[in-house]
């Protein structure tokens, strides 16, 4: 049986425990932001790949102040669209800077924070450190450039072998490298894409058709969509919707 008033002590928690869990993380960059981007917390390992000593040389400044101009800037424009949006970014293959300077390639997972009114108030991330020197691997920047596609371009037809041939590698190399960096497929990557945005499409829009939610996330079959939405959510897109309406989904 759950302990309420248990709970109720892990909600007074304070965020440094969760930092100094992570402090003991080498491979592992872990930050919280406001709305501004400024850092409010950061463990150790964040602190190593800003080029600093000491925490408090980070702690309330911004990417742009820390990072070199062009990765400063994908990393202001990701926060921006996960508190903009209120949704979260997840396994996103993108560079960062080793101590030492170099570049070397993560998976980053930025989740939005809100306050007790719903209002995103920052975000909440982490940073996983492949192992990976640019510079060593250079088929993970196509790997990068096609996830990337993939996300931009999902409502259309998305060929993944025109895609990996115009990346000069071959479909089976991309699906090797996309299992071994995101442990899922590019078909996987699309098919979450898709579905993610369709749950997007009714909570904004209360009684879309369903066939009309399919055509907007890249379907030609709405009865292929609504299995797929089933599978993926645990309900048809109808039942979502409907629970939508009543505020509980």
């Amino acid at each position: 049986m759950i302990d309420s008033a248990g709970l109720a002590d892990l909600a007074t928690v304070g965020i440094g425990a969760v930092e100094t869990m992570f402090d003991g993380l080498n491979d592992i960059a872990f930050f919280i932001k406001d709305r501004e981007g400024r850092y409010l917390s950061i463990n150790h390992t964040m602190v190593r790949r800003c080029g600093a000593r000491h925490k408090h040389e980070v702690i309330g400044k911004t990417a742009l102040e820390l990072f070199p101009r062009a990765l400063a800037e994908s990393y202001f424009a990701q926060d921006r669209k996960v508190m903009d949006s209120g949704e979260a970014i997840d396994k996103h293959l993108e560079l960062h800077i080793y101590p030492g300077r170099s570049r070397g390639w993560c998976i980053t997972r930025k989740l939005p924070l809100r306050g007790k009114d719903g209002a995103v108030v920052g975000l909440i991330g982490t940073s996983r450190d492949l192992g990976l020197p640019d510079e060593l691997h250079p088929a993970y920047r196509q790997i990068a450039e096609i996830a990337q596609y993939i996300r931009e371009h999902y409502r259309e037809s998305v060929c993944l072998k025109e895609l990996a041939a115009q990346a000069g590698l071959s479909l089976s190399r991309v699906e090797r490298l996309f299992q071994k960096v995101f442990h899922h497929s590019p078909r996987q990557l699309l098919l979450q894409c898709r579905l993610s945005a369709a749950r997007e499409i009714i909570a904004s829009n209360p009684g879309i058709r369903i066939a009309e939610v399919a055509y907007e996330c890249g379907y030609t079959d709405h009865s292929a969509f609504s299995r797929q939405f089933k599978a993926y959510v645990g309900m048809s897109p109808t039942q979502y919707g409907l629970q939508v309406e009543r505020g509980v989904a």
